[in-house]
């Protein structure tokens, strides 16, 4: 009788922690303010053949961003297609320049028109590799859909006083914002451009494309701040764009004494992209992006100490969030479900990047495809629709506005932190972000007065669609594997 009453005071004690394991308990205290959001997300969109007038995914890539009104929108032409990203790709020979906007405008000025009404960020990083000191002439394809990995790069310019360099940007931001520009031999070339830019970012990823120290680089910086500020008296200006989280940069750069005087440090900018391991499979992916995620939060949260110390008025954009699969992933389709991980860590890095104070949070990037980075598209590239990534960044964007306030809101510590989850108010209702960090369907107990409230979904149902929306009738809500949704209740 003793054996058999303990075997069942284990069996019930087992029955009891499983429970409590499956069903984690969220609570939200929406009267213990935690902060006040400064963030507003958004994405960056890398210019690339897939964006040309014509091309497959561009109708659609275009008309989601229209749809998206978000504010912020980075806009970066990228050097493996330099015909797409330099105007000047011949060096002026004294006799004639070789201007040439004829392949730039067309994806320029759909985006520049897509994002009509809104703040912008642009920044045309690539450099012409003529004004830099090289053994022979840095060759391009003449098509200008052929990728060119070997044309970005080079570490010292010809010119040490940077007028070639500052000129040419000059020219290229009068071209769109001056109605036109006079080139090295006087004459003068029309656009009949005035749009109007708000922001420019300063190269990007320096430290990995140039190989720069932070010293040269905020040289660089000042140079062209100095003259962008002629034509662009009004604008803002990004700093650094790191692909690497050196602090030695931050501790630089963000010093005032090292810089011209009068030259302002407006913004920051840097990266993470959370990737799977080589050779990894699917199924262990959750861990090693989130695991990245977390970890750059943490970086994040040193940096910030060395930005409120040295330089506390200048805000900072995370401006390429994204995850990576392993090198044999994208050599295959890759799974539907993995959409939903990288929107998962999106939702994730909005959240605790917001709880950090951070000014914008960028998803990266609008279209990928396969051989161009196809993992981090928010375009479907085999249907060109917009993907789970697109639909959770608008979800946040439609409904998670600078100035909300975070409330105290958290996951019983059963939960063993898969699920996280945020709580938010503003004027006219009180909203909770939660997403499912794992490949499991987990179910969350909910606060009783949850119940008749909107939820908005991304899951593997909702797929290349928006937001699934339901009502809230029970006291517990599903979250399928790497689901995303927001509940809101009416105030």
């Amino acid at each position: 009788m003793r054996r058999k009453f303990s075997i069942i005071i284990v069996v019930g004690v087992l029955s009891i922690c499983v429970c409590k394991a499956q069903n984690p308990t969220l609570s939200v205290n929406w009267n213990e303010t935690v902060m006040v959001s400064k963030s507003t997300p958004t994405l960056q969109v890398v210019g690339n053949p897939m964006l040309r007038r014509k091309a497959a995914m561009h109708d659609n890539s275009f008309n989601a961003l229209r749809n998206l009104n978000a504010d912020y929108v980075r806009y970066v032409p990228w050097f493996p297609y330099p015909k797409l990203a330099v105007a000047e790709l011949k060096q002026p020979d004294g006799k004639k320049t070789y201007w040439d906007f004829s392949l730039i405008d067309p994806m320029t000025i759909d985006f520049l028109e897509a994002t009509n009404g809104h703040s912008i960020i642009m920044n045309f990083s690539t450099i012409p590799q003529w004004m830099f000191k090289t053994d022979k002439p840095v060759n391009y394809p003449d098509d200008a859909n052929e990728v060119s990995w070997g044309y970005g790069g080079g570490t010292q310019l010809r010119d040490s006083t940077l007028k070639e360099l500052t000129d040419y940007y000059v020219r290229l931001i009068s071209w769109y914002t001056k109605g036109g520009f006079i080139d090295e031999l006087g004459k003068y070339h029309q656009s009949g451009y005035h749009y109007n830019i708000p922001y420019w970012e300063i190269l990007n990823e320096p430290d990995l494309e140039h190989n720069m120290s932070p010293q040269t680089y905020t040289k660089i910086y000042d140079a062209m701040v100095g003259a962008i500020r002629t034509v662009l008296p009004q604008a803002k200006f990004v700093g650094l764009a790191l692909a690497y989280e050196k602090p030695e940069w931050f501790e630089y750069f963000l010093n005032p004494s090292n810089h011209k005087p009068g030259i302002p440090i407006d913004m920051i900018s840097y990266h993470c992209y959370a990737n799977a391991n080589t050779n990894q499979k699917f199924d262990a992916y959750e861990y090693t992006v989130f695991d990245k995620a977390e970890n750059f939060v943490n970086t994040v949260s040193y940096i910030e100490n060395i930005r409120k110390r040295l330089s506390p008025h200048t805000q900072t954009d995370i401006n390429e969030l994204g995850t990576f699969v392993s090198d044999e992933m994208r050599k295959q389709s890759i799974a539907p479900a993995y959409w939903n991980l990288s929107a998962s860590v999106y939702a994730y890095f909005f959240i605790e990047l917001t709880r950090a104070g951070i000014e914008v949070i960028g998803e990266s990037q609008l279209v990928g495809f396969p051989t161009q980075f196809p993992d981090v598209s928010m375009v479907n590239y085999e249907n060109n629709k917009p993907n789970a990534r697109f639909w959770v960044l608008k979800l946040i964007k439609d409904n998670i506005k600078a100035g909300s306030t975070l409330v105290k809101s958290t996951v019983d510590e059963n939960n063993g932190g898969d699920i996280v989850a945020q709580g938010f108010t503003d004027q006219s209702s009180q909203k909770v972000l939660i997403l499912n960090k794992r490949n499991k369907a987990i179910s969350i107990k909910l606060p009783i007065e949850f119940k008749g409230a909107k939820v908005n979904t991304i899951d593997e149902t909702s797929g290349d669609a928006a937001a699934i929306e339901s009502e809230l009738s029970g006291e517990t809500v599903e979250m399928k594997p790497f689901a995303v949704k927001l509940i809101v209740l009416s105030k």
